[in-house]
């Protein structure tokens, strides 16, 4: 039997597939397991052990679609479900079966402040997907791989402030209202008792730099010197993580790390908390704001101007 996965975007999203994947693998016999995604997240996915077969696009369907129709899959599993992967299906003509987005229920909430979401994690709403062909969860959480080359040896590779144990800080976010702002990140450096390593894209270096010169004697600013799988590799070994809704909080969860998460714009109830991740986890949210969630994905600024679902965050009981 050939299964192909369809998962496009983004980080995090395509960690939540991970159970999935292997549950397939483990659970039918003679499978062969395909994953289709964007080119930009290849090395999210590339070293799974689980995927027989890796195909990437760049910009357009046209790119894969060729190569797909060539390996007449049995089955399709869509887990990203949008017009694209529709277009996609349609094209190889094979039964698929989809996840339910939610789409309308996320419209409620964000939108009239009406709760009609089921209390299921996006992993449990994957494996629906998946129900009609026998495969159930294992419960054993989200995978991450990666490489030999992207493995960090913290020993060798940072000063020796870093040789024991330490504290990783995912500073960035897909989007400005998941962030957590420059005088939080400052704070829990300060409450922090062990060093810190900031962790983020190129994008999150000046707000990092401002951090580490504040708390030089106990910080690192690693903010665009990693991979992804490099920050990967410095989460795994790291005793905690603290982080907002970003896609290195779901890679910290497949590692069963204790995570400390900061939510802002976007509510745990959508389905993305941290999925079977260490038994010490804490998630940090303000409650009943009535302008939160106002968005199901993120902006790029506060539409209210004060955001107070990250300032009004209590940091006074978290245990770093």
């Amino acid at each position: 039997m050939k299964i192909l996965v369809v998962r496009f975007s983004s980080i995090g999203d395509i960690v939540l597939t991970t159970p999935v994947l292997r549950c397939i693998k483990q659970q039918l016999n003679d499978i062969e397991l395909h994953f289709v995604t964007k080119q930009s997240f290849q090395s999210v996915i590339e070293h799974n052990i689980y995927i027989d077969k890796l195909f990437t696009m760049k910009d357009s369907l046209s790119e894969v679609i060729p190569q797909l129709r060539k390996e007449n899959y049995d089955y399709v599993i869509d887990l990203h479900h949008n017009i694209r992967t529709l277009k996609l299906k349609t094209a190889l003509g094979k039964k698929s079966f989809s996840f339910n987005k939610l789409n309308w229920e996320k419209f409620l909430i964000v939108h009239l402040k009406i709760n009609q979401l089921p209390d299921k994690h996006i992993v449990d709403r994957y494996f629906e997907a998946v129900d009609p062909i026998g495969v159930k969860n294992d419960g054993k959480g989200l995978d991450y791989f990666i490489g030999e080359k992207d493995e960090i040896d913290i020993q060798s590779s940072l000063p020796s402030l870093f040789h024991g144990e330490y504290h990783a800080l995912v500073v960035g976010g897909s989007y400005y209202t998941k962030q957590i702002p420059g005088h939080k990140l400052k704070d829990i450096c300060a409450r922090s008792s062990l060093p810190v390593i900031l962790l983020g894209g190129k994008e999150d270096a000046a707000i990092a730099e401002q951090v580490y010169q504040l708390h030089k004697n106990k910080t690192i600013n690693l903010c665009g010197k990693l991979t992804i799988n490099q920050s990967a590799s410095i989460i795994q070994q790291a005793k905690k993580v603290i982080t907002s809704d970003t896609g290195l909080m779901h890679i910290a969860a497949a590692y069963k790390k204790d995570i400390i998460s900061l939510w802002g714009n976007t509510i745990p109830e959508f389905g993305m908390g941290p999925y079977l991740a260490g038994k010490n986890s804490q998630l940090l949210e303000v409650n009943n704001l009535s302008c939160r969630p106002c968005s199901k994905l993120g902006y790029k600024k506060c539409p209210k101007g004060h955001f107070k679902c990250m300032n009004d965050i209590d940091l006074s009981n978290i245990r770093i």
